[in-house]
């Protein structure tokens, strides 16, 4: 069973409120689907960026200098 969805209050730049409206009459939809999805959004790719760093932690670690000097002994940079 799903829950009800929680009321919270957020404090949107002017602009921003102003976009999100225009975005929101434009699709037809509330303002609070438009926020929603964007909140869904932005978790799954912190989702994905977690997962990445989980798949990768094992990889061993670049010295940054190394990596610079290599680069500038191929002339990269």
């Amino acid at each position: 069973m799903a829950s009800a969805p929680k009321r919270a209050t957020v404090y949107f730049d002017p602009e921003i409120h102003r976009a999100l409206r225009i975005k929101s009459a434009a699709s037809d939809r509330s303002i609070s689907d438009v926020v929603n999805e964007a909140v869904k959004r932005s978790l799954a790719e912190d989702a994905d960026d977690l997962a990445a760093l989980d798949r990768r932690a094992k990889e061993p670690a670049l010295d940054f200098g190394k990596v610079v000097e290599a680069l500038r002994r191929r002339g990269k940079i």
